[in-house]
């Protein structure tokens, strides 16, 4: 039997990896608009001690899956399966497969021939499946993170990909090796598609990530701008000590940037559509806070090392805290106006 499935787009944001890539290429499939339903809401979360060594790595909101914290203005969740072995993995996905729903499968960028980091670098990464050939014994995928792949490949090396246990063998395998695979596989599971935001829906969207931004909490679970806040001066606190920081600060920071950088997106690009450029001009200031993230993120990797002054590290946090209050200040003052 041969089953593609149709309407299985690539989509990417430059600053956002194999999580948003994957989810916008499913919600496209769905009917969803990736950027509306990635980029309408706006939050920071993190509960402490909870980041694990995954590119696609999310803190969750409480209660709702990784496609309902992803999207939270959108009637889309999502489900993660853990088969107990390569082959009931395979008969799970086959079966979404012939349902018509292409999946989002977990593997090790040590196995893909497609990516760089084939026989080099353990990576724990996210692709689409959304085909497969049992006669020629290959499985359609979809890789949107660069170099782009979208073909056949062999079922017995996505069978490696998706088994891997992902252990780092050197010091190559920073951040995303040393947790295990064990074939998971994410289903979305998605509502009615929603029409794009007029001038209403776009203020309930703001006032909702505003309203998340000024009231959070500062440990352990740390949300919004007070959580933001605790959570970075507590890496300060123990990057003085000497304590490591590195993978836990470049996870989260990862996450941070993702949805910062296409929240941005979305304010210009609905800005431009409504003919409001004071979006627009939020946008731009949204944007300047991922490039706080990208900073952050650069000096979390030099950590390791131990490359980064305390002070720099305390300093570059500064920055990001204070333009980020001085955002919400501006998105206070558009949603008087929305």
């Amino acid at each position: 039997m041969r089953v593609v499935l149709d309407r299985v787009a690539p989509w990417r944001h430059d600053l956002a990896g194999c999580l948003h890539a994957c989810a916008g290429t499913l919600l496209a499939q769905g009917g969803h608009s990736p950027l509306d339903a990635l980029g309408s809401g706006w939050h920071f979360l993190y509960r402490q001690g909870d980041f694990r060594r995954e590119e696609y790595y999310l803190p969750l909101a409480a209660d709702r899956s990784l496609f309902g914290t992803l999207a939270p203005h959108h009637p889309v969740d999502s489900v993660w399966h853990r088969p107990p072995d390569a082959d009931e993995g395979w008969r799970q996905v086959r079966e979404a497969l012939l349902r018509g729903t292409p999946v989002a499968v977990a593997v090790d960028n040590y196995c893909l021939p497609f990516r760089p980091a084939y026989r080099d670098v353990h990576a724990n990464h996210l692709i689409i499946v959304y085909g497969f050939d049992d006669e020629r014994g290959t499985a359609r995928v979809m890789d949107t993170v660069p170099p782009r792949f979208d073909g056949d490949i062999p079922q017995s090396v996505l069978r490696a990909a998706r088994g891997s246990g992902n252990r780092g063998e050197h010091e190559r395998d920073m951040f995303f090796a040393d947790q295990d695979i064990s074939h998971r596989w994410l289903e979305p599971r998605l509502g009615e598609p929603v029409p794009a935001p007029d001038r209403s829906a776009v203020a309930t969207s703001l006032r909702r990530n505003h309203q998340g931004f000024t009231t959070g909490e500062v440990g352990p679970h740390y949300s919004g701008l007070p959580g933001m806040t605790a959570f970075l001066t507590d890496v300060e606190a123990r990057y003085s000590a000497g304590q490591p920081v590195a993978d836990e600060l470049f996870i989260v920071a990862g996450a941070t940037l993702a949805n910062t950088a296409l929240h941005a997106e979305w304010l210009r690009t609905t800005g431009s559509r409504l003919s409001v450029p004071a979006l627009a001009e939020l946008g731009r200031d949204v944007e300047r806070l991922a490039h706080h993230w990208t900073a952050v993120r650069i000096l979390a990797a030099l950590t390791r090392g131990h490359e980064v002054s305390s002070d720099s590290l305390t300093r570059r946090h500064r920055d990001l805290l204070l333009d980020h209050a001085r955002v919400l200040s501006a998105m206070s003052d558009l949603l008087e106006e929305l």
